[in-house]
């Protein structure tokens, strides 16, 4: 500092419990100690620990890549290296092998840059890839095809699709993504195929040998807009992106809005307030009696499902006893019994807002839902338990119901592991997809549920396979299914569409204290006349819960 030198600090984002040190020491700075030729140069991905007072006081540079393929593709041929004529022509003899696959690894990099803007269906976790992944991929590439006769496509895809590109993906259903996106550009009919097509209308191709300002040129002429066929997707994706963003603008004013105002009605916030959760108060169930429950389904060794209903019980039992109590404090902090703390702050602001407080979040299931559906969700899951626990287990389940979905998928491997005297590592499930919505009777082995819905996709109920979504319809109501347990050697590994199954359209999750995802449940073979490819690059799931 008093030498005038230069210090750049990289990835600030990385030491997130060094920010605070970070902050006192460009609060000491001033101009009577530093040399006027000091800089301090800050580079961070966007993070909410950064400190708000360094980012008040400094000059702030963002670099990101350009909207729409049309922008991106050209971004990277006016960038290093390819704008290097030595280097462009630097695979004498292999020109049009070299140029074709170095066009198809240009338009995969701004593909998987461009599919951040449809959050989850573009990708579960939005990874920050960069033009460093791509120069290394084109540096990779060139090497190869000079050093080898036949061009290495299982190299080159796993350097690319793996290490380059896979190297910042952490969730397997993106790699999977990943990998069927490089599959139609990593291949030979690039090459040999002069009519080749980037998508199902033609418009993106890559274009005949030439020179490198023809590519320029021909990029310039590309459309300004892309339809969602050029990333394997259905137009209702728009549809989907639209109403994301209008959701993020709507959160992002109701934050802004002053607490204190009253409503249209003249009601203070005070009374607002003790409305709203004296409402969510009288609605709640008094809680599950779980010695009743454990008189009525003891624990037993052929019926695993009585556990599953005790625990579950049990689980909603914390969430009610939390909802109830924080209601109750706040009331009495409104009338000035008690202390208004920061966890009631919270609440009271969550509450006018119609969103889940947090205090709550963190003792429930996931939800994406307003309060009001929250409310009626949750009011629908104790009613479910509580007509299973007075009527007997039912023919059909929810899995939607469920606070811990994992619990019941292992309850009835463990009935057909015990019923079968078959080791439970040795099972696994299968699935049937019914031609119905409900069931009077239960299966002789397995179980039906009901309530997941495909996002991406619909089922064809006359042809029983996947099929195209119907416009403006985003999700589709999946029949009863029959989880069927099977002995893993008796499942087929090819052939049908491996369909994750999520609890809410967001899809990511976290690692829990069980060892599950938060969020991810299991995969599911759902049949289809169509390459499962499609399906991938199409990010169809199927949820258990829809957000509104």
């Amino acid at each position: 500092m008093k030498e005038g030198t230069w210090v750049v600090l990289q990835n600030c984002h990385l030491a997130v419990s060094w920010m605070p040190s970070l902050e006192k020491l460009c609060e000491d700075f001033s101009a009577d100690k530093l040399n006027l030729d000091f800089r301090l140069w800050l580079t961070s991905y966007p993070s909410d620990k950064f400190p708000v007072t360094v980012l008040q006081n400094g000059v702030k540079m963002t670099n990101e890549p350009p909207t729409g393929l049309r922008q991106n593709l050209l971004q990277s041929y006016l960038s290093d290296p390819i704008s290097d004529k030595a280097f462009f022509a630097g695979c004498p003899g292999k020109e049009l092998i070299w140029e074709k696959l170095l066009f198809g690894l240009c338009f995969f990099h701004a593909l998987v840059q461009e599919r951040r803007k449809f959050g989850p269906l573009g990708w579960n976790i939005p990874y920050g890839f960069n033009e460093s992944d791509l120069r290394i991929s084109i540096r990779q590439l060139q090497m190869f095809i000079n050093e080898y006769n036949e061009v290495p496509y299982d190299a080159i895809t796993y350097l690319t699709g793996q290490c380059n590109y896979g190297g910042r993906v952490t969730d397997d259903w993106d790699r999977r993504c990943l990998l069927a996106i490089l599959s139609c550009f990593y291949t030979a009919n690039v090459i040999t195929d002069p009519k080749y097509k980037f998508s199902p209308s033609g418009t993106y191709y890559a274009p005949s040998k030439g020179a490198y300002e023809d590519y320029v040129e021909f990029i310039k002429e590309l459309p300004m807009t892309q339809l969602p066929e050029v990333f394997g997707m259905d137009d209702n994706v728009d549809i989907s992106k639209e109403l994301r963003q209008t959701k993020q603008l709507f959160d992002s004013v109701m934050l802004t809005q002053s607490q204190s105002s009253g409503g249209s009605s003249g009601k203070k916030t005070e009374d607002t307030l003790n409305d709203i959760s004296s409402d969510i108060i009288a609605k709640l169930p008094a809680n599950f009696d779980i010695e009743v429950a454990n008189s009525r389904y003891p624990v037993c060794y052929g019926e695993s499902m009585n556990t599953v209903l005790v625990q579950e019980m049990e689980r909603f039992n914390r969430l009610l006893e939390a909802i109830r109590t924080s209601l109750v404090n706040l009331q009495k902090a409104l009338k000035g019994l008690v202390v208004m703390n920061v966890e009631l702050e919270a609440l009271s602001n969550s509450l006018l807002i119609g969103k889940v407080p947090t205090y709550w979040a963190k003792c429930s299931y996931p939800s994406l839902k307003p309060l009001g559906s929250y409310i009626n969700d949750l009011l629908t899951r104790l009613k479910f338990l509580h007509d299973w626990m007075l009527n007997g287990k039912p023919p059909v389940f929810w899995i939607s119901g469920f606070y811990f979905t994992q619990a019941f998928l292992t309850g009835a491997l463990q009935n057909y592991a015990r019923k079968h005297v078959i080791p439970i590592d040795k099972l696994t499930l299968d699935f049937e997809v019914l031609a119905v919505d409900d069931c009077s009777n239960p299966p002789e082995d397995g179980v039906y549920i009901r309530g997941l819905y495909l996002d991406g996709a619909r089922w064809d109920r006359e042809k029983g396979v996947l099929g195209e979504q119907l416009p403006k319809v985003l999700y589709d109501p999946v029949p009863v299914m029959w989880f069927k347990p099977v002995k893993k050697s008796d499942v087929k590994e090819t052939g049908p569409y491996v369909c994750p199954l999520y609890k809410t359209s967001e899809r990511r999750g976290t690692l829990s204290t069980t060892g599950h995802s938060t969020n991810y449940v299991l995969p599911i073979k759902l049949a289809t006349d169509r390459p499962v490819k499609y399906w991938i690059m199409r990010a169809v799931a199927l949820l258990c819960q829809l957000d509104d």
